[in-house]
């Protein structure tokens, strides 16, 4: 049994039901000697005892432990370290072992794995991660989710991955142990599509492995569903990345929509907010171009009584939003931000962080894991085992079960979670976003069903190019803009093979042809050449088949460039063999069997086509024409004799072709060659024996072997004909197993060589290139943009005068008695808590964070950069933002006792240099600097106290800012001054905590009754010592 199946839950209710039986055995009559027979009396009853335990234990008493492995990329996005995966586990198994319904079989427990943000190392140790779950969730990287399956397969372990787009990897038998846990999000998009005939699309990925590969696969899931993804563009993590990626999207071809892979920007995305804005510089937004963000579909985006102040105070993202589609799970009776300030209410979630800083991905987390249960106890009931891999993959699924914020459905075919989609759109107008369409959970497998329409699109400027419904045919393609009713599934730009049906009166493919097409569509095989589609245009009917740049066999053979040995001979005849074993395995006749039928690639391999093509001819009626003599050399001497069982053809016919097709090889020359005469002739003796008309060979030009086989093959009796599984197994004994020529296997060495070099140069130059990254990225942490890059290239910092810049500064009521009541440790985590909620707040606003001292914290609003006259309005909204939030802060350790704070603002000029060598720092100097510290300082908790200075460039902006005039206040070193409160803003409708009141009292201190009970004595100790 795997490590994560233990059995300490039943070590421990054994022992315990002992004890139980001992105290219940024991009674008030003093002890006494056993006698012998009642020694032998108890030992007998010692022997019942597991008997009898077994009987009364319940069975939760017997439970192992399904341990789930949480694999995801969650240190280095922001879309998953924002998701709070830790939370989200811990709170759905501590559900799910607490319902009663649910928990019968396993207790269930997790483990979080962090995934590696580089695709290679991160494939490398996930191949560790071998008994470190009963089943994976994860990972979240596409580019090595097939890999990541094939391992799990090898150990029999569940592996769930939203990641994974090959849209059908949860069919057949290469992926047993893997199961879908989310719809397909290419289908969802594919629904979306096809509903406003949108065809032509475009993918924009962040420059980053994990998005970057994301966006590869999505285009090729797409390009499988039939839509024309062109280009597929990385956008550059510098100045100019979004404007050039624009710019290839621009100069395509009808694209009108962009599927942007990076996290959104309403979760803290600076990716998408860079591309947004740039677009809206660049006027696509207003010329009909659509930008659908990607990572929406992995989870339920709040729209409900949600709010979205980025949009509110971002007068630029605001206009460049107004052409951006959301496409979402929907949220039910409740949103994902309501469910965790529930969770948190409740004490279920033990966390201070507003739910407006988690991303919803916290209750896709959730959900999967829940759905990972459902299945594991599902499969369990059915099975009574050990839920292994496979097992948990073929779970029946059609539960329903209650999500973290709306109500799930499993699907019955593999979907994965089912629930209802909704498009959202942004107006220009306000912070909320609005649906406009929903999607059914039945219909998000995108066969069936479209969107139900809510309410019109607000678009921004023109509407998008509508492109025809043939792109979203399963049956029929497109080409260019104009429906041509080809059914070719390839990618712009491959070419493909043409073969035109007979000529005949052919009004249109009816519905048997399409069901033939869809079998023969789905077969797939090395020796078997892909069937693309029908083609049906001018009166033209024909079928597209893959191309292979060799040309035919008949080709091949008749190329005096190509030198053939018997190696490469015998690798033709077993590829040949194999296609056609696979063929006749899947009750599909060849009939039409010649070497002008059989293509060779690239790479020498030989692959079968023109399969099912009789059969098409049948369905759709179409006579053939009278054959040439020189077309009937392969043909069965029993089929020449019935022309009606020729045109359908025989499993035994194929056998006879082959052997002929076996001799063209072998002597490399025509069909019966060596006969020397005539095909009319050749064809009237081979259909009217005796005497018996087949070609001669010599024992020099093939082993004997072979040559038996293909005498057995051309037998007059189709019954004494071997099939292809036997003439399979006598191929494999006379070659030895051998698989490959000599000249594939050179090929291979050369372009492994080649692609081993080029793959480890990239990776060393990847490598390289990261390590720069997160440098660069630490230095911006510490220091502005410009002056990091001034330092890094070794030029002076000159010292910068800034004539209109607000100050922020603000501390902590009563942190020095916090501090004395608390551990050191303790204190850290209340200040890296506050201080990361602050930071969280001013990414969304202009300003800078100079630096904080203690429970000091001090930012700047037009400096480094310089913003006109908004630095006013953008630290004011940025104070208002950390009021409302510290109205909600709870400490760790002393949640009881509320944190207060002072703020204090003031606007005028400063300096600003860099000081220092060691350890530089970008510092402001100024009587700016002295007045503002002297605002918070004489400032009171929980208000915003703000100078004259600063309410005169406020009241200038007109904004809507609420300010009441404190009166005359006392500023050291300044002298006594007018100063005033900010209490608000005309649409700003969060609330804000009411400061107390203080009227005659201190403004720093604690009073007795706040301390926590715990840690009064404490309180009242250090009082004393204060005298």
């Amino acid at each position: 049994m795997r490590t994560v199946a233990t059995n300490s839950s039943s070590e421990y209710s054994l022992s315990k039901s002992i004890e139980a039986s001992s105290s219940l055995s024991s009674g008030p009559s003093k002890p006494q000697l056993p006698s012998s027979k009642c020694f032998r009396s108890c030992w007998g009853n010692w022997f019942l005892l597991p008997l009898v335990l077994f009987l009364i234990l319940p069975c939760q008493a017997w439970a192992t432990t399904f341990k789930v492995a949480l694999v995801g990329p969650w240190t280095c996005d922001l879309l998953y370290s924002k998701a709070l995966p830790d939370l989200a586990a811990r709170l759905a198994t501590s559900r799910i072992n607490k319902d009663p319904y649910l928990n019968k079989g396993y207790w269930y427990d997790y483990t979080l794995i962090n995934e590696d943000c580089k695709s290679s190392r991160a494939l490398a140790r996930f191949a560790e991660l071998d008994g470190y779950g009963a089943a994976f969730l994860g990972p979240a990287n596409p580019g090595y989710c097939s890999s990541a399956a094939l391992y799990t397969k090898e150990w029999d372990l569940g592996i769930l991955s939203w990641g994974c787009l090959k849209p059908n990897m949860n069919k057949g038998g290469m992926y047993p142990t893997f199961l879908r846990p989310l719809p397909l999000s290419s289908r969802v998009l594919f629904s979306v599509l096809r509903y406003f005939h949108w065809a032509h699309v475009a993918i924009i990925s962040e420059e980053t492995d994990l998005w970057e590969a994301t966006g590869q696969e999505l285009a090729s899931s797409l390009r499988d569903l039939g839509l024309p993804v062109n280009p597929v563009v990385t956008m550059g993590d510098d100045k100019e990345g979004p404007r050039r990626a624009l710019t290839l999207v621009r100069e395509a071809d009808r694209v009108r929509v962009i599927i942007m892979c990076m996290p959104s920007v309403l979760i803290g995305g600076q990716s998408q907010y860079q591309l947004l804005t740039t677009a809206l510089a660049m006027r696509m937004i207003d010329r009909g171009y659509v930008f659908i963000p990607y990572d929406t579909l992995l989870y339920a985006l709040p729209y409900k009584d949600a709010h979205y102040y980025s949009l509110g105070n971002d007068t630029k993202l605001r206009k460049a939003y107004d052409g951006v589609l959301t496409i979402t799970m929907d949220s039910g009776e409740r949103n994902f931000q309501e469910a965790f300030r529930d969770a948190q209410d409740s004490y279920e979630i033990r966390s201070s962080t507003p739910p407006e800083q988690v991303s919803p991905f916290f209750g896709t987390i959730y959900n999967m894991i829940y759905y990972i249960a459902m299945a594991a106890e599902q499969a369990r009931a059915n099975g009574g085992r050990w839920v292994t891999g496979q097992i948990l993959a073929d779970s029946k699924g059609g539960f329903d079960f209650e999500g973290f914020n709306q109500p799930l459905k499993a699907g019955r075919n593999g979907e994965g979670m089912q629930a209802p989609y909704v498009v959202l759109d942004y107006s220009g107008i306000g912070s909320t976003l609005y649906s406009t369409h929903t999607l059914q959970a039945i219909h998000t497998d995108g066969r069936t069903g479209s969107l139900k329409y809510i309410q019109s699109i607000h678009f921004a400027g023109s509407t998008p190019y509508t492109d025809s419904g043939c792109w979203f045919s399963p049956y029929f393609a497109c080409t260019g803009g104009e429906c041509t009713r080809c059914c070719c599934e390839t990618s712009q730009g491959d070419w493909v093979w043409l073969k035109k049906c007979p000529a005949g009166v052919v009004s249109g493919v009816n519905s048997s042809t399409e069901n033939l097409f869809v079998k023969l569509r789905d077969m797939r095989h090395e020796n078997i050449n892909l069937f693309l589609g029908l083609f049906f245009d001018s009166g033209i009917f024909g079928i597209v088949t893959e191309h292979c740049s060799r040309g035919s066999l008949e080709d091949l053979l008749s190329s005096e460039e190509v030198r053939l040995d018997w190696m490469f001979k015998s690798s033709l005849l077993m590829d040949l063999i194999r296609g056609i074993k696979y063929l006749h395995n899947r009750d599909i006749i060849h009939g039409r069997l010649k070497s002008r039928n059989c293509v060779v690639d690239g790479r020498f391999v030989l692959k079968v086509t023109d399969y099912g093509y009789n059969e098409i001819l049948i369905a759709q009626s179409i006579d053939t024409e009278e054959e040439k003599p020189e077309d009937l050399l392969w043909t069965a001497p029993e089929l020449l004799r019935n022309p009606g069982q020729r045109r359908r053809g025989t499993y035994a016919g194929d056998v006879y072709s082959f052997s002929i097709v076996s001799q063209e090889v072998i002597c490399r020359s025509s069909p019966f060659c060596m006969l020397d005469m005539p095909p009319k002739e050749i064809v009237s003796k081979v259909k009217d024996p005796p005497p018996l008309c087949r070609p001669v060979l010599s024992v020099d030009e093939a082993p004997v072997d072979v040559i038996q086989v293909m005498k057995q093959c051309w037998s007059e009796e189709p019954e004494k004909r071997p099939t292809f599984e036997e003439i399979f197994k006598q191929f494999k004994n006379i070659t030895k197993g051998k698989k490959t020529n000599i000249i594939d296997s050179m090929l291979r060495m050369l372009e492994q060589y080649s692609s081993n070099l080029e793959d480890l140069i990239r990776e060393r130059t990847e490598e390289l290139e990261v390590e720069r990254q997160k440098t660069d990225k630490l230095l911006a942490q510490m220091l502005p943009k410009s002056v990091a890059q001034a330092l890094k290239t070794g030029k002076p910092v000159k010292p910068e005068h800034f004539s209109e810049v607000t100050l922020y500064f603000s501390d902590i009521v009563g942190f020095t008695t916090i501090s004395a009541l608390s551990e050191p440790i303790e204190v850290v985590d209340l200040l890296n808590d506050l201080y990361t909620l602050f930071d969280a707040i001013i990414g969304l606003h202009d300003v800078y964070k100079v630096e904080t001292i203690g429970d000091a914290y001090m930012v700047a609003s037009g400096v480094p950069n310089r913003n006109g006259t908004r630095h006013a309005a953008e630290m004011a909204n940025m104070s208002l933002d950390i009021l409302h939030c510290i109205g909600t802060f709870k400490m760790r350790h002393m949640p009881d006792l509320k944190v207060r704070i002072r703020i204090g603002l003031h606007s005028g000029p400063v300096v600003a240099g860099v000081v220092g060598l060691t350890m530089p720092r970008y510092c402001l100097f100024g009587d700016t600097v002295n007045t503002a510290s002297r605002m918070e300082s004489t400032g009171l908790p929980y208000r915003i106290h703000v100078n004259q200075s600063t309410v005169d460039v406020l009241n200038s902006l007109k904004l809507g800012y609420k300010i009441q005039t404190r009166g005359m206040t006392e500023l050291k070193g300044k002298g006594i001054e007018n100063t005033y409160w900010l209490v608000g803003r005309d649409d700003f409708t969060k609330p804000l905590p009411i400061p107390p009141d203080l009227q005659g009292g201190s403004n720093h201190g604690i009073s007795l009754e706040e301390v926590p009970p715990d840690r009064r004595q404490k309180f009242l100790d250090r009082q004393k010592k204060m005298g």
